[in-house]
């Protein structure tokens, strides 16, 4: 599903450059559940970023479902970004102007889902995530793990080939954590393939295997 060769991300730094991620050598299969992990400022979010297409300035080879995405326009990018992934951010990027329920319909607009299909499946997605109560309040009027599962429902309803996660149970208890990511493996059992970012050494005993950045650099 997705083959990274030589992809490098730096950022200026005055006269230099400093790099963000360096040499990136990374086969993922559709179906799997990667867990990447490593150190604060190792490049985690930065790669997550870059797969999920929301990043366009590196360097490199990004190939994903065969499909040359370095030699995609930004705009072709997006649409794939659209069409295929789901994302779960650690700052949870709900749209502030739209009620709960407008935030879970927006992916389904992507997707030219019927508008029967789209009141159906956001109503599944408010009873799964046990919000119904919430679905017309916006997210400033909601707290930090509410905003969390609010985003998780959003990354999910569409039902996308692969799901970016970053830091996904950061702001929920431990209960809800550990029912997101039963979700995230019951998905990935159904043929979702799964990337995370985390530091939680449980949420790693979920995936297939574990991806480790430091400096930059992928290491074994």
């Amino acid at each position: 599903m997705i083959k990274l060769r030589k992809l490098e991300k730096t950022f200026p730094a005055g006269a230099a450059k400093t790099y963000a991620l360096r040499q990136i050598n990374l086969d993922i299969a559709e179906g799997e559940f990667v867990t990447i992990m490593g150190p604060s400022g190792s490049g985690k979010s930065t790669l997550l970023s870059i797969i999920g297409m929301l990043d366009s300035l590196w360097g490199g080879e990004y190939f994903f479902l065969d499909t040359p995405i370095h030699t995609l326009p930004v705009k072709k990018r997006v649409e794939i970004n659209k069409a295929y992934i789901g994302f779960v951010f650690q700052s949870y990027h709900l749209l502030d102007n739209l009620t709960v329920y407008e935030n879970l319909d927006v992916p389904l607009s992507y997707r030219d889902v019927r508008a029967k299909e789209r009141a159906s499946l956001v109503a599944d997605a408010l009873d799964r995530f046990q919000i119904v109560g919430k679905k017309d309040l916006y997210p400033n009027q909601l707290s930090g793990g509410q905003q969390q599962l609010v985003a998780i429902a959003r990354a999910v309803i569409a039902s996308p080939k692969l799901i970016l996660a970053d830091e996904p149970t950061g702001n929920l208890h431990s209960a809800q954590g550990r029912e997101i990511m039963e979700l995230f493996k019951k998905l990935n059992s159904q043929g979702t393939t799964v990337i995370q970012v985390t530091h939680s050494e449980q949420n790693a005993t979920y995936g297939d295997r574990i991806i480790n950045l430091a400096d930059g650099w992928l290491v074994s």
